[in-house]
């Protein structure tokens, strides 16, 4: 997702972190991470002032996603001065949610139909759903999907609509044997009618369909975690999201 958005995107693997860096305005496409499981204590530091440090070189910011699940007990209780002493602020948390769900009726919604994303009118109603949905500006969000081929064909990018308005929308692609579920919004003054779940379950219909795969996996944030729990989804670790501390 990250070299579609430019092929001149910073994509490493360095020992012990990953770096997934567009320097796009949409700050979902500009990642680092850490990589090692059962991290200890004595070597979350500098990888957390490592990461920081690829941070500041960049224009744009962006995350540092931090899977709790890869490190060790005492890590876990050194992280939040570690963080800190890199020069990283904590700003939200999310899970890492996976499951063997696939696959799933074919969904349906009384209010709904389901429009599969092919042209770039479809892409920016995609865009500036999650841009309203998660507070970015539109531009943002539009910096982030604008004439993407891949959006358009490799994601099974789906629109919820309710009339001519779309109102929610979710995707999947297949990844390392997976399908994994991206950009799940739902525009405010549609939420709580059940619309991300259904126009997700589609998402995730279509694209177990096409693949055949069978398992699923996601990052959910807080309010979208309870509606996965409903589809089959089950945690497997928290993550934080961190950013550079100004």
């Amino acid at each position: 997702m990250v070299l579609d958005r430019t092929p001149d995107a910073d994509v490493r693997d360095l020992p012990g972190i990953a770096v997934r860096w567009a320097d796009s305005r949409f700050a979902f496409w500009n990642c680092v991470t850490l990589t090692t499981a059962d991290l200890t204590e004595d070597v979350l530091a500098g990888r957390l002032a490592e990461a920081a440090a690829v941070m500041r070189t960049k224009e744009r910011p962006g995350f540092l996603w931090l899977f709790e699940g890869l490190l060790d007990e005492d890590a876990r209780a050194a992280l939040p001065a570690a963080a800190e002493r890199a020069g990283l602020q904590y700003l939200f948390p999310a899970t890492g949610m996976a499951g063997n769900i696939l696959p799933l009726p074919e969904p349906r919604h009384p209010d709904l139909t389901f429009v599969r994303v092919t042209d770039d009118d479809q892409l920016r109603a995609y865009a500036d759903l999650n841009s309203r949905a998660y507070g970015f500006p539109l531009d943002d969000g539009r910096d982030g999907l604008h004439g993407s081929a891949l959006w358009k064909d490799g994601v099974h990018a789906y629109l919820a609509m309710r009339g001519d308005t779309p109102v929610a929308c979710a995707g999947t692609i297949e990844a390392d044997g997976r399908l994994f579920v991206a950009l799940v919004a739902t525009a405010p003054e549609w939420q709580r009618r059940g619309y991300g779940e259904a126009v997700t379950r589609k998402a995730l219909y279509e694209g177990a369909r096409a693949t055949g795969l069978t398992r699923a996996t996601l990052h959910a944030t807080e309010a979208g975690a309870p509606v996965y729990l409903r589809i089959g989804f089950r945690p497997n670790s928290p993550i934080r999201f961190y950013g550079l501390r100004d």
